[in-house]
C-alpha cells in the first residue's frame, strides 16, 4: 500500500488563486470550485499573502522561535492554572493529591499535573488501580434526592432541615449523617442580607389594641391572621409585597405585589385571603402600625368582613415575629439567590416561593410538615374523630 502524498502548489498558482477572489470578484467557494481545490487552501493562501504584503510574515528561524516561545508560554500558563487550583492540596496527604490529578486529568496532561503536585506518575497509576469503595443503589438514590431537595430550596436547607425532608421521603438518616453527607456532596448553605425598612402611620389615624400579646399559636385555623409589607428590589426599581398569614399553620392565605406601597396593596392581599378562607365572625388580624393598616379604608374593610384589628406596640418588632421570619426566609433563602432583573420576573419568583412555602417547606411549628399538609392532616384527624 503506497503512502498518500499531499499535493503541492507553486507560488504563482497560489497568487493566481487568491487573485480570483481579490481582483476578479470570485467568491472563495467559486474560486475553489473552478480550480478543483478546497476553500480552506484559498483562505490560508490569502491570509499568508496579506501578512507578507503587510510585512508581518516570518522567516523559518523566526517561525521556529515563535513556536518554541508559544509552547513555553503555554506550559507556564498551564502550570499557573494548576497551581491556582491546587494551592489548598499541597499540605494534604498523597491520596488527596492523586484525587486532584484524577479530577483534572481531562483538562491538563497527567505528566504536568504530577509534576506540579510533586507526585510520581507510577505512584499515581498504582493508586488508580486500587479497588474503589462501592456505592450502593440506595446510597446513590440518597445522594440524588439530597442534591435535588437542596437545589429546590435554592441552597437554603441546613443539615437539620435537609434531614427532616429526607426522613419524610423514607430515608433512615440522622442529623450527624446528614451533616457529613452535605460535606461530601459540597452542599453549602448560602444567604444574603436583605434590605430592611419600616413604615410609619399618620398621626390622625386610629390605632387598634394589641389583641395578640405574643400569642403566635392559636388552637384552630382562621382564628388569628397576621400581615405586613416588605420592600423587594428589582433591576427596574422597588416592588412592595403585602401578605396575610394564618398563624395556626403559618400558611400564606393572601398576598399581593405591586409597584406602589399604598392602602390598595394591603386591601387586595386581605380580599384574596378572605375570599379563599371565608372565616367566621371574630377573626383577629394583627399588623404593625403602618399607615396602610391604620387608614380609614382598611379599617372599614375589616369591619365589613367582621374582622377585629390588632396592632403591635411601637418599635416592638417581635410583636409580629412570625411574619418577619417569613420575609427573612423569602429574601435570604429565595429571592436574593438569583438576579431579579424585572418587576415581572420578581412577581413570578414570589409566586413560585409562595407555592414552595405553602406546599413543600417544612415548618417546626407544624410538626415538621408544610402549612397545607399540616392543615390537611389535622382536618383528617377531626373527621375521623367525628365518625
Amino acid at each position: 500500500m503506497t503512502k498518500r502524498k499531499n499535493k503541492t502548489y507553486t507560488t504563482e498558482f497560489k497568487q493566481e488563486a487568491v487573485a480570483l477572489v481579490t481582483e476578479q470578484g470570485y467568491s472563495v467557494s467559486e474560486a475553489a470550485a473552478s480550480l478543483g481545490i478546497t476553500t480552506k487552501l484559498i483562505y490560508n493562501w490569502k491570509a499568508k499573502l496579506e501578512e507578507q504584503q503587510a510585512g508581518n510574515a516570518l522567516n523559518e528561524d523566526e517561525r521556529a522561535e515563535l513556536k518554541r516561545l508559544r509552547k513555553e508560554n503555554k506550559d507556564l500558563k498551564m502550570e499557573k492554572e494548576i497551581l491556582k487550583k491546587a494551592s489548598a492540596f499541597f499540605c494534604e496527604r498523597n491520596e488527596v493529591k492523586y484525587q486532584f490529578v484524577k479530577d483534572n486529568s481531562q483538562a491538563y496532561p497527567i505528566v504536568k499535573l504530577c509534576s506540579v503536585m510533586q507526585v510520581s506518575r507510577s505512584s499515581y497509576y498504582a493508586w488508580l488501580e486500587r479497588p474503589t469503595q462501592l456505592i450502593t443503589a440506595d446510597e446513590l438514590h440518597l445522594y440524588r434526592r439530597a442534591k435535588k431537595l437542596f437545589k429546590r430550596s435554592r441552597e437554603s436547607l441546613g443539615y437539620r432541615e435537609l434531614c427532616k425532608n429526607l426522613r419524610k421521603e423514607g430515608f433512615n438518616i440522622t442529623f450527624y449523617r446528614t451533616r457529613k453527607l452535605m460535606a461530601r456532596l459540597n452542599l453549602t448553605v448560602k444567604q444574603r442580607v436583605a434590605y430592611k425598612v419600616t413604615t410609619k402611620r399618620k398621626h390622625s389615624d386610629a390605632v387598634a389594641d394589641n389583641l395578640l400579646n405574643l400569642n403566635f399559636n392559636p388552637v384552630a385555623a382562621n382564628q388569628v391572621w397576621a400581615g405586613d409589607v416588605t420592600y423587594l428590589k428589582t433591576g427596574e426599581g422597588w416592588m412592595y409585597l403585602a401578605i396575610v398569614m394564618d398563624l395556626y399553620s403559618r400558611r400564606i392565605v393572601g398576598w399581593h405585589i405591586g409597584k406602589r406601597m399604598t392602602t390598595d396593596l394591603v386591601i387586595k392581599a386581605m380580599v384574596k385571603a378572605y375570599n379563599l378562607r371565608k372565616p367566621a365572625k371574630g377573626l383577629v388580624f394583627h399588623s404593625d402600625r403602618g399607615s396602610q393598616y391604620t387608614s380609614r379604608r382598611y379599617r372599614h374593610l375589616l369591619n365589613q368582613f367582621n374582622i377585629r384589628a390588632s396592632m403591635g406596640d411601637v418599635g416592638a418588632c417581635w410583636d409580629n415575629a412570625v411574619v418577619e421570619r417569613f420575609f427573612g426566609s423569602l429574601k435570604h433563602d429565595w429571592l436574593l439567590k438569583v438576579p431579579q432583573p424585572t418587576c415581572e420576573y420578581m412577581k413570578n419568583d414570589v409566586a413560585e416561593y409562595m407555592k414552595y412555602y405553602n406546599l413543600e417547606r417544612l415548618h417546626s411549628a407544624n410538626n415538621d410538615q408544610s402549612p397545607v399538609e399540616y392543615e390537611n392532616s389535622l382536618r383528617k384527624v377531626k373527621v375521623s374523630g367525628w365518625s
